[in-house]
């Protein structure tokens, strides 16, 4: 880049964790030209080696507290479980200019975390959601164009500064996503529903057949159906082990409401009810294919 614009363009990015999330920033920030240097922090040496070789960063390091000196933009993008401690590492250190942001899956304990760690820096804090998963990890999942027309939920702080929550939304934008904001409660009720409950009934399913006494044959088996509902089974165990337990209430109460229609369907089909079975399968097959020609 021959000339920064404060807005759009980043002149030290230090992304802690270098994987799919934090990868694909800076990815697609660098094809736009709107990035001069990328700092990769980790534990993994042989996962920044990795992200070295791909050009997803610039540089490494283990240490979060020296490299996030002179940065003007901080992007926590680690499991939840790990945000406290990075963030608790960083805070003396940061600029005061230097906006911190994240890729969490759960909000509401995400802020909390800000508030306990970064509560002197409150005003360029911009919590984040980046709705683009995989069940893929690692700097080698890391993809130019995985935020193009996917959406980015900022559910910034009442401290939150506008001109921080506009610089974090310009850029998601360049990286082609669409940005919305929410407060952290909405987000965290909507997405129990859409994907953290998705993700627990998909490895209980898993699980289930595992259990089985003919399993291997089972999966011999298994196609394109069982594929497509166990897709997200593959995914990272720790970051969902944090997402259960930090969005441990609305979780609950979707998984319930779930039980409640295993129930429902386990009645329909003992009771060989014709019509009704139809129509049970048809409400959500008709609202199904109307959500994807959307």
């Amino acid at each position: 880049m021959t000339s920064i614009n404060p807005m759009t363009s980043i002149n030290r990015l230090v992304l802690l964790g270098t994987g799919l999330i934090g990868g694909s920033f800076a990815l697609a920030l660098k094809r736009a030209g709107r990035v001069r240097h990328v700092v990769g922090v980790g534990r993994n040496a042989q996962n920044l080696q990795r992200a070295l070789d791909l050009n997803v960063i610039d540089s490494a390091s283990h240490d979060a507290a020296e490299a996030v000196q002179g940065a003007d933009f901080v992007l926590i993008a680690t499991p939840v479980g790990q945000m406290g401690r990075l963030m608790g590492e960083i805070a003396p250190h940061l600029a005061s200019d230097c906006i911190v942001t994240d890729g969490g899956s759960t909000k509401r304990d995400v802020v909390a975390l800000y508030r306990e760690h970064l509560s002197q820096h409150l005003g360029q804090c911009v919590p984040g959601h980046p709705i683009a998963g995989s069940e893929l990890s690692g700097a080698a999942a890391a993809q130019y164009g995985l935020y193009e027309g996917r959406r980015v939920v900022l559910t910034p702080l009442p401290e939150t500064r506008s001109d921080a929550v506009a610089r974090v939304r310009a850029l998601w934008e360049v990286c082609g996503a669409s940005v919305y904001e929410m407060s952290a409660e909405e987000h965290d009720g909507i997405f129990a529903c859409v994907s953290h409950v998705p993700h627990l009934l998909a490895f209980a399913y898993m699980n289930s057949v595992l259990d089985r006494s003919n399993a291997s044959a089972c999966l011999d088996f298994a196609a394109t159906g069982f594929r497509d509902f166990t897709r997200i089974a593959g995914s990272h165990p720790d970051m969902w082990r944090d997402i259960a337990l930090a969005n441990r209430d609305a979780i609950l109460a979707d998984l319930k409401a779930n039980a409640e229609q295993l129930k429902h369907v386990i009645g329909l089909v003992e009771s060989g009810e014709m019509d009704a079975l139809t129509d049970y399968i048809g409400r959500a097959s008709r609202a199904r294919n109307g959500w994807g020609k959307r």
